[in-house]
């Protein structure tokens, strides 16, 4: 969504606080010394500063409900960034929300596989409830709406969040009644997962902090129980069937390439043929191609024409034969002899 002057967006990616954008709402609270703290305690995690930007946007979001102006003014200022740079991270996520937020966040999964079992009929259907579209909030500021592109959660479609907490395998139907109660102040418990807080509160987990009164709270909310059926449904019928996947087996190890050729040459004994030179003999003569060969000849420690040299070892050619001139190189005819 590009940032218009004069909206929201425009304000968060600019970090303007003269921007005009919508009221400020009655309760929304200011940004105090004890937020400052915590953005610091965020960035002592850190080597490098700027990298406890993500965490800090979830913590000033966790007070206010949106990434705000002045949210963006306290990470510009702590980090030593310029607000653009702050908006402009602001403004790329989808989870920093960029005007105030109900109490809820309702996500419905519409891409491919939650779309055709059902996903865009919950979506039509809530937006029809609630009177609203995409990122927007309810009249009443108890839900705000947004379609999701994908959740994750393909063996539970259609799926539906509520602080990214999951609802699975919803209907119409089924997610009508989970919005009603959650207007009326009820949490119903997800399908699986942690129970449910609200946004501001899974904000505050997002940046680090515990959003739990005490241990035995945050205990109870990663121990609570789940449905994995879906998930286990492959495991639990191989189990019934006696089936397993056949154990792999991959291709054998390629051996090390040495420099030798495949067969070892045994040493001859010949007068004057030590085990280096043989070994060189027989790399030339296992050579598949031209390139190969003169390849195996620059290594050979005899000298001589037979494996491809035209000068001695360690000679270079004269100023007067430039390189790549010699006799019998590539390109050239044979040697001219003068009368």
């Amino acid at each position: 969504m590009s940032a218009l002057p004069g909206s929201a967006e425009g304000a968060a990616t600019t970090g303007l606080v003269d921007s005009p954008v919508e009221p400020v709402t009655a309760d929304l609270p200011p940004l105090t010394e004890q937020t400052r703290l915590e953005a610091r305690e965020i960035i002592a995690r850190y080597p490098q500063p700027r990298s406890a930007l993500l965490p800090m946007l979830h913590l000033v979001q966790s007070y206010q409900g949106y990434v705000s102006p002045e949210g963006v003014a306290l990470c510009a200022e702590e980090l030593g960034l310029t607000k653009a740079e702050v908006g402009a991270v602001a403004t790329f996520y989808t989870m920093y929300k960029r005007r105030p937020t109900g109490r809820h966040l309702v996500s419905v999964c519409t891409n491919t596989l939650c779309a055709v079992l059902g996903g865009q009929r919950i979506m039509d259907a809530l937006s029809a409830d609630l009177g609203v579209h995409h990122d927007e909030t309810a009249a009443d500021g108890s839900v705000t709406l947004e379609h999701a592109e994908c959740l994750a959660a393909c063996d539970y479609a259609p799926v539906v969040t509520v602080d990214y907490e999951f609802y699975d395998q919803q209907d119409v139907e089924g997610a009508r009644a989970l919005v009603a109660a959650l207007r009326r102040g009820e949490k119903p418990h997800p399908t699986r997962g942690a129970p449910l807080t609200d946004f501001r509160g899974v904000s505050r987990q997002l940046a680090g902090f515990s959003q739990h009164a005490d241990a035995a709270a945050a205990g109870a909310a990663v121990d609570a129980p789940g449905e994995w059926g879906p998930t286990l449904a492959g495991v639990r019928l191989a189990a019934e069937r006696g089936e397993s996947a056949p154990p792999m087996s991959g291709p054998e190890p390629e051996p090390t390439d040495t420099g030798e050729p495949a067969e070892t040459v045994a040493p001859s004994g010949q007068a004057g043929q030590t085990p280096e030179k043989e070994a060189a003999d027989a790399r030339v003569a296992a050579a598949d191609n031209p390139a190969e060969r003169a390849g195996a000849a620059q290594t050979h420690p005899d000298e001589g024409t037979e494996y491809g040299r035209t000068t001695p070892p360690g000679s270079r050619p004269t100023p007067d034969t430039p390189a790549g001139t010699e006799p019998g190189t590539s390109g050239q005819g044979p040697a001219t002899r003068e009368a």
